[in-house]
């Protein structure tokens, strides 16, 4: 007998011992964000001593407890006086009195008074729902001190964006020389912005020259309110040499980013790119042309060797973006189209077309600046029969390289641009 109570004291020992020598759990969250958005944040809080293994956080006090605490908090009912008061502020003389009758109703007033102090901090909580804005990071090995680096997407365009290595710093795509982005907003080789708003269900060249032909297919709905449409570009025809390119947003009633919705076509061949950032797809033509996905779907690079690279993004018109700019747009489509990004290598003095025009060596802009909205226009000299014709009036289409090249005087990383007009246009100087 003694034997068996000697070997069972040795093993509750041992057992003591051990459950000593082991860390102490972490105490289970406190889950009321609406009433203790603090509380509810705090993590790694762990059980005291005397429930090692099991503990809740009371959110009152923000501390571990053994027991579990009642949901009914324990220090709501002060508040309620001191919260009371705003309700009742046109009758103060009244606060100096009721002290006793609220002292037999807190029971009663915690629910709808736990109700009025969130309202005070809801500002966080919503910030936090919110869908966090995108990151990108610099993916260009010559620049080593920010290969690799990622920055997050500004504000004025938190769901696409890229790095510029040369300054390190995130930057928008559509905010740069050779944007044509939006409610087609253009900013021009000399850094100018304009709009140009076409028609939709139109096509019009927005760049023309001996060996680059590039048309715009527009898209839109008509504002009943204004004498215009709202127009965006749902697809490209990109004429160069003997081939025809095609890129277009495919029509979507609903969003979702992770479905790819480009559609791609060489020499009326489709493209089949597979998915996946990085996924590379390259024709054996001369020039060679390769298409890089920039992102797991709905955005590439497309460069002809050198002739032109293009940034294409397919982005949605979003339920916001239609109270905003009063686009009425209803829910049977979202009107996908493209975001793009220009950068030419050869280009004649004479290239004309929408954006082309700015790149000419002559050219002198014709819009009109310190306006709100600065628009161009000229749909009948740009406007083509189809999206591979090279009819508009200002064509200059002939698949021959240019004797000289406009384009080796634009060099955009010397430019500093900024805006002067809050925001509403970009002006760079070189």
């Amino acid at each position: 007998m003694a034997r068996l109570s000697i070997c069972l004291l040795v093993i509750f020992l041992a057992i003591v011992a051990e459950a000593a020598t082991q860390k102490p759990k972490k105490a289970k969250k406190c889950r009321d964000k609406k009433n203790y958005p603090v509380c509810f944040k705090t993590k790694n809080l762990y059980c005291p001593p005397q429930c090692p293994r099991d503990c809740y956080v009371d959110c009152a006090t923000c501390t571990p407890v053994c027991s579990k605490p009642s949901k009914s908090p324990p220090f709501l009912p002060p508040p309620p006086p001191s919260l009371s008061p705003p309700p009742t502020t046109s009758t103060p003389p009244s606060s100096s009195t009721p002290p006793p009758p609220p002292a037999s109703t807190p029971p009663l007033s915690p629910p709808p008074a736990t109700t009025t102090p969130p309202t005070q901090n809801p500002p966080p909580p919503p910030g936090s729902s919110e869908s966090a804005p995108k990151r990108a990071r610099c993916k260009n090995r010559n620049y080593a001190t920010c290969y690799g680096q990622e920055y997050t997407c500004p504000s004025a365009c938190p769901n696409q964006c890229e790095v510029d290595c040369t300054i390190c710093k995130a930057v928008c795509n559509c905010d740069r020389p050779g944007a044509v982005c939006q409610d087609p907003r253009f900013i021009g080789g000399d850094g100018i912005t304009f709009y140009f708003h076409g028609k939709k269900d139109r096509d019009f060249c927005i760049v023309s020259d001996s060996n680059l032909h590039i048309n715009a297919h527009f898209i839109g709905r008509r504002n009943e309110k204004l004498t215009r449409d709202f127009t965006w570009v749902q697809s490209l025809g990109i004429l160069f040499g003997t081939h025809k390119l095609f890129i277009g947003a495919q029509k979507t009633a609903t969003w979702d980013d992770s479905v790819d919705r480009l559609s791609l076509a060489l020499d009326g061949e489709p493209i089949y790119l597979p998915d996946g950032e990085g996924m590379k797809w390259k024709a054996e033509i001369s020039p060679s042309v390769t298409i890089t996905r920039s992102s797991d779907a709905n955005a590439v690079v497309i460069e002809a060797e050198d002739n032109f690279k293009i940034k294409a993004a397919v982005v949605p018109i979003t339920q916001k973006d239609s109270r905003i700019h009063n686009y009425g747009i209803a829910s049977e489509s979202c009107f996908a189209h493209l975001d793009l990004s220009f950068k030419f290598y050869k280009l004649s003095g004479d290239v004309n077309g929408v954006l082309g025009q700015t790149y000419g060596s002559n050219y002198v802009s014709r819009v009109k600046m310190g306006v709100l909205m600065p628009v161009l226009g000229g749909e009948k000299e740009f406007a083509s029969s189809n999206i591979f014709a090279t009819d508009c009036a200002v064509a200059r289409f002939s698949g021959q390289h240019p004797s000289s090249n406009s384009s080796e005087n634009f060099e955009f990383a010397n430019l500093h641009c900024a805006s002067g007009i809050d925001g509403r246009g970009v002006v760079c100087k070189r």
